[in-house]
């Protein structure tokens, strides 16, 4: 093949327009890419082989390096009111270049995050394919779970004189909380959309009993199910009674 057309072909597939970004995308040197140009005969074969290996080469390397990107790890919550509901921490105005900077990034990003109580403890892991990390991160700062149930004591929080505990007993009880009353950090990670299910499933499966996580998750989601022969014999069999009846 014609090295200027297969290079130009290349660049118009690859939605790249200088011989460097070529060069780049395909793995090989600058060099290598205008020996191509220069060359009098056409690209072998064996150079198209050695080309596409490299191309392999670089996606998989490509890949790797998206697969998962820390976002923040351990980053203190100060929740704060929004609203009816609370947030895992102040933005806008009053808040400084790190933490409008810190929501800019999750809410342009989807992926993994947890929940960590005041010692480092994992609370509480989750995901999000559908919404930004902002949105499901104060989502799920807000939600009833029945995991999370601890005994405690209702103290008064109106504006009344104090009553010591040998006047006026309490009685301990289970109270359903919130991951705002338990969580003091959290991580959070950007992860290719193809990985998030399983990445999710493997943090629950391993954790199964220091997190608040009520849901085993599987393995797998994302991938599809093979039809069964049976299944498969069935849809030719109408696609030609289909193809008859026409």
């Amino acid at each position: 093949m014609n090295a200027e057309k297969l290079i130009q072909a290349l660049k118009q597939k690859l939605g790249v327009k200088t011989d460097s970004a070529l060069a780049k995308a395909l793995g090989i040197t600058g060099p290598a890419l205008i020996q191509w140009r220069n060359q009098k005969n056409d690209v072998s074969a064996l150079q198209l082989a050695n080309t596409v290996a490299k191309v392999r080469d670089a996606a998989k390397k490509d890949a790797h390096r998206a697969a998962i990107k820390p976002l923040v790890e351990f980053f203190p919550i100060y929740a704060v009111q929004a609203g009816k509901k609370q947030e895992v921490f102040e933005t806008g105005k009053n808040a400084g270049k790190q933490s409008n900077g810190l929501r800019t990034i999750l809410e342009a990003s989807q992926g993994l995050y947890v929940f960590y109580d005041t010692r480092g403890r994992a609370l509480y892991a989750g995901q999000t394919k559908k919404q930004n990390l902002w949105k499901e991160l104060n989502s799920a700062f807000n939600r009833d779970r029945s995991a999370q149930v601890m005994t405690l004591v209702r103290h008064p929080t109106n504006d009344v004189d104090f009553r010591p505990a040998y006047e006026k007993v309490r009685q301990p009880t289970d109270i359903n909380l919130k991951l705002h009353d338990l969580a003091a950090y959290f991580s959070a990670y950007a992860v290719a959309d193809g990985m998030i299910d399983d990445l999710e499933a493997l943090l629950v499966r391993v954790f199964p009993n220091d997190l608040l996580n009520f849901k085993m998750e599987k393995f797998g989601k994302t991938a599809k199910k093979k039809p069964t022969p049976a299944k498969t014999a069935l849809k030719s069999k109408t696609a030609k009674k289909k193809a008859i009846n026409k």
